[in-house]
């Protein structure tokens, strides 16, 4: 649990998304699939960390689909910035839906080593109920895209915040030497 902070420096970065997106509402397609795409892999590589340096991590194989998917669809959107709206929607859904039962999953397991894991599943149905929002409606507004995608920004990224702050009591309780009887 000492990798706490990888949470908040996730959530933090969330929320600066969020906000950049909700400023600007004018922005081109073409500078929010940019920023998406530096989100997505600076995301997808701070998970691929936590991965390779967090042993101890219940089901790291899902700490390590989730970055692998950030990654790999953070660059796709880097290198590729010409796709359609409607393209992107999608891309963004599958990651969002994949990413959101893979976060559900990986909080159920956390059960065993903590309570009041349910900061980690709300940011999983977040992003479950993002994916669905933009499968249903592919043919949104890219103002209203940029919004939408704004917002859940922001919310996922304070409800990660909370969670790593969750996660922080955890390591220092843990850390505590039990009292002696």
């Amino acid at each position: 649990m000492q990798r706490w902070w990888i949470f908040t420096v996730r959530g933090v970065f969330a929320v600066l998304f969020g906000l950049a997106a909700l400023i600007w509402p004018g922005l081109t397609l073409l500078a929010l699939i940019i920023l998406w795409g530096a989100y997505a892999f600076v995301d997808g590589a701070m998970m691929l960390y936590l991965t390779l340096t967090h042993k101890e991590w219940p089901a790291r194989w899902a700490l390590g689909l989730i970055g692998a998917l950030g990654l790999v669809t953070g660059l796709i959107a880097l290198f590729w910035p010409g796709i359609t709206a409607t393209a992107l929607l999608l891309l963004i859904a599958a990651w969002a839906l994949v990413t959101g039962v893979l976060q559900i999953i990986d909080a159920i397991r956390l059960r065993k080593v903590m309570r009041n894991e349910w900061f980690y599943v709300i940011t999983g149905v977040l992003t479950v109920l993002l994916g669905i929002i933009l499968i249903v409606n592919p043919a949104a507004s890219a103002l209203a895209f940029v919004i939408t995608i704004g917002a859940f920004a922001i919310l996922w990224g304070v409800v990660l915040v909370l969670f790593s702050l969750r996660l922080r009591k955890l390591g220092a309780d843990l850390a505590q030497p039990a009292p002696r009887a």
